[in-house]
């Protein structure tokens, strides 16, 4: 990881989902998982503990609401959750919250909305910024996955010959594939093939998902998306 990537902090009560979520983190350029928990308590220690720069939280935790936390935290937080209720919605942004995705969501909108914090957090790097600027960073905030908002700026090119053949590899196999069975398969680095991956399913043409073993890590695993 670079060491200007934004910092992710998880939270969700069940711990599948929290791991998947953290998987789509750690596959965009730019961004790091600096932590995945699941409860309210757990997250506030990992605030005392860490700086991070964005939450990604639900509302319904086992020993409190996530508006609780979006409201107590100091960095930039996006609810992520199955709440569809006017008054949470209304709660969330009171209390801070720069984003709102009903659950279930396609990878994609969550890579989209993560590369827009991304620009949003580049618009407003300046000391001082103009009304355009503004406007341009609100709008960062609220991509268009479905028209490539899944950050241009920091992916590869759509047009590049890699990319269409990282893309040919993962619809040709026979089952998902990581990113090691990728760089293998078509002779570039692990590291080149995982960033390639994480534009296509930011641009919604892969789907990425979790590979539980037995011991360590979940496993990113990539898989053909709808062909357009």
């Amino acid at each position: 990881m670079g060491s200007g990537d934004l910092r992710v902090l998880v939270v969700d009560d069940d711990f599948r989902v929290a791991n998947l979520h953290a998987g789509i983190v750690a596959a965009l350029p730019g961004f790091e998982t600096g932590a995945t928990v699941n409860t309210l308590a757990s997250a506030r220690e990992a605030i005392a503990a860490a700086a991070f720069d964005l939450a990604l939280v639900d509302v319904y935790l086992p020993d409190g609401s996530g508006i609780e936390l979006v409201r107590e935290i100091r960095f930039d937080a996006m609810m992520l959750t199955a709440a569809i209720e006017s008054e949470t919605v209304r709660a969330a942004m009171s209390a801070g919250a720069l984003g709102y995705l009903v659950k279930p969501f396609d990878h994609a909108v969550l890579g989209a909305r993560l590369a827009g914090y991304a620009r949003y957090r580049r618009m407003l790097a300046a000391e001082e910024v103009s009304a355009g600027e503004v406007d341009a960073a609100l709008a960062a905030l609220r991509p268009d996955a479905a028209s490539g908002g899944a950050g241009a700026a920091s992916v590869p090119s759509a047009a590049s010959p890699t990319k269409e053949l990282v893309l040919q590899a993962v619809r040709a196999a026979a089952g998902p594939m990581s990113a090691a069975q990728v760089s293998t398969a078509i002779g570039i680095s692990r590291a080149t093939a995982q960033r390639y991956l994480a534009a296509l399913v930011g641009a919604g043409s892969l789907r990425m998902q979790l590979r539980y073993g037995s011991t360590g890590r979940p496993e990113q695993e990539y898989s053909a998306g709808p062909q357009h």
